[in-house]
């Protein structure tokens, strides 16, 4: 079965840490771009953290650079969104994303493999 299944997420105050984990199956093992995408309630999808799978290149929106880091396992079968110096402007619905394409767009459209999405809250 084809899939990518988070866990994670959860409430946090405001300066507090997170972790985010997407397991991927099937032939979604050989995607090659995996990214975390977020979407605030009224607001448009948004990219904050991808990695290129190959070399384990990292890529981050200006919103949380610095204070968010995407990993990948040996493996390559799960990756990460540890988030620390959570603001309450981090609040959202986060969603895990793979295509076997490189990571050239943060565009949500480029992307056909979604998780089922997982709430995080970062109270003030």
């Amino acid at each position: 079965q084809v899939q990518l299944v988070e866990s994670g997420g959860g409430s946090a105050q405001a300066g507090g840490s997170l972790r985010l984990s997407c397991t991927v199956s099937g032939s979604l093992y050989m995607t090659i771009c995996r990214s975390w995408f977020r979407q605030a309630q009224g607001k448009e999808r948004e990219g904050v953290a991808r990695i290129y799978t190959g070399d384990g290149t990292t890529d981050y929106a200006d919103s949380v650079k610095g204070r968010f880091t995407i990993s990948q396992d040996n493996a390559k079968l799960t990756f990460y969104l540890e988030m620390n110096s959570l603001k309450p402007e981090d609040t959202a619905m986060y969603y895990c994303a793979a295509h076997y394409g490189g990571c050239r767009s943060w565009a949500p459209t480029e992307f056909p493999y979604w998780g089922q999405g997982t709430q995080v809250t970062g109270s003030s």
